[in-house]
């Protein structure tokens, strides 16, 4: 299965791709359609002023920036992709048509691959970065294999992260409810959220450890971010009134 926003993806190399360059983008409109998408704890800072931060369900779910309440409803971005001006893009959005992918199954080395049916890669007559210089990356492909190289080791700290908040058994599904213009509330479902009762029943040296590895900051800034969960549900009703 491949991955968000992904139709394919091949292997960037100097011999199957010499004269290939990648087309100069501002806007996003691959992500018009979803309404969540995976977020590293590196972060949380930056998605928490504008996205509840909620987890996949499931017993691994993954931290997601919550982009609509609805499937294919993504409030932050315009029917062209443009996103919302001064709203933080996350970086899997951003790392598109890139990513890091392991083709042999017998090393864990990572290779740079795009996704070949995006039409953002090839080559031909029009503005973009040039992506190899000879047989040797561009400065634009080193920036590119930079950008997915901090994205993976992000991507092991939010991991990690996980599994201390799967160990304490902090994650439980998630309610939120919502007013409607009517005065009637509207439960959302479908997510996992971490349970302030569990985190204040936690222990001393259990608690010590989460603001000694600086986890403890992660947590609150899941648990406040839960409140923009009202500003989109704001967002839908006004859309749909309009």
């Amino acid at each position: 299965m491949m991955p968000l926003f992904y139709n394919s993806i091949a292997p960037l190399s100097s011999q199957a791709h010499p004269n290939f360059k990648v087309r100069q983008r501002t806007n996003f409109p691959e992500a018009t359609k979803t309404h969540a998408v995976p977020l590293t704890v590196d972060e949380f800072a930056s998605a928490m002023k504008h996205y509840p931060i909620v987890f996949g369900a499931g017993a691994t779910g993954a931290p997601l920036a919550l982009l609509g309440l609805s499937d294919g409803v993504n409030n932050f971005i315009d029917a062209e992709g443009n996103w919302q001006k001064d709203v933080y893009v996350p970086a899997y959005v951003r790392r598109y048509p890139f990513l890091l992918a392991k083709f042999n199954e017998a090393s864990e080395e990572l290779t740079l691959c795009f996704d070949d049916k995006s039409g953002l890669v090839e080559a031909g007559d029009f503005e973009g970065y040039e992506l190899f210089d000879g047989d040797q990356p561009s400065e634009h492909t080193k920036s590119v294999l930079s950008f997915c190289e901090q994205f993976e080791t992000a991507v092991a700290r939010t991991k990690q992260f996980m599994d201390e908040m799967q160990a304490l058994d902090l994650i439980i599904d998630g309610e939120v409810s919502l007013q409607q213009g009517d005065g009637q509330p509207a439960v959302y479902r479908g997510f996992r959220m971490i349970s302030e009762d569990k985190l204040r029943e936690l222990r001393g040296d259990q608690l010590r450890k989460l603001v000694q590895t600086g986890m403890i900051g992660l947590v609150y800034a899941h648990l406040l971010s839960l409140q923009n969960t009202r500003e989109i549900f704001a967002r839908q009703m006004l859309s749909a009134a309009s």
